[in-house]
């Protein structure tokens, strides 16, 4: 792996975590814009949040792509330094998180995966806390959408619970990314790759 290579995964980590930030912020106008619009339906209101729904659809297309690249590049880095490892093809590493109900389990495993055999340096108790706690936030931020849809629409206090959960889940993902390329940036410095893990 060159040094050119291994700089690119800090591009593409950076990216992404800057698209997931900007998205996360667009999320919470669009939230509070669609919440006006239902209590108070006007022109100016539809106008107003369909503008920022367009804006945040662009940017979350933006940070999904850009957080699958660096997904796909880190299982290469990863797979690289364990080469006994088990790894997921590429496809199924990013089909994964566009199949129905498998998306709910799968994707977490595939991180996990990545982080432990990227470097010895990763630590179960820390690192794989992170992860389950990003996850946790993400799929619960899903679930209360849907129950909020279904349930209350335009309730203040389900769009504040999904409002906290999205921006916890960006920051802790934004850790995640973080951590990862970190662990994979040192190991890819060193002059042997790492040995593989064992599973927990």
């Amino acid at each position: 792996m060159t040094i050119t290579a291994r700089k690119a995964s800090w591009i593409l980590a950076r990216s992404a975590q800057a698209a997931i930030a900007a998205a996360t912020v667009a999320d919470v106008f669009r939230a509070a814009a669609v919440r006006d619009h239902y209590l108070h339906r006007t022109d100016a209101s539809l106008n107003k949040s369909g503008f920022i729904s367009m804006v945040f659809a662009y940017l979350m297309s933006l940070a999904i792509v850009l957080f699958l690249v660096w997904l796909a590049r880190s299982r290469r880095n990863a797979q690289e330094l364990s080469p006994l490892a088990s790894f997921p093809s590429r496809a199924w590493t990013i089909g994964a998180w566009f199949t129905p109900v498998v998306n709910f389990f799968v994707p977490r495993r595939f991180v996990l995966d990545i982080g432990r055999a990227s470097s010895a340096s990763w630590e179960e108790k820390r690192d794989t806390t992170l992860v389950n706690l990003w996850w946790v936030a993400w799929i619960t931020h899903a679930l209360v959408l849907t129950v909020a849809g279904r349930v209350a629409p335009g309730s203040m206090a389900f769009l504040v619970v999904a409002e906290a959960l999205m921006i916890a889940a960006a920051v802790l993902l934004g850790l995640v990314i973080e951590r990862i390329t970190a662990l994979q940036s040192f190991a890819l410095g060193s002059i042997a790759p790492v040995a593989p893990l064992a599973q927990a």
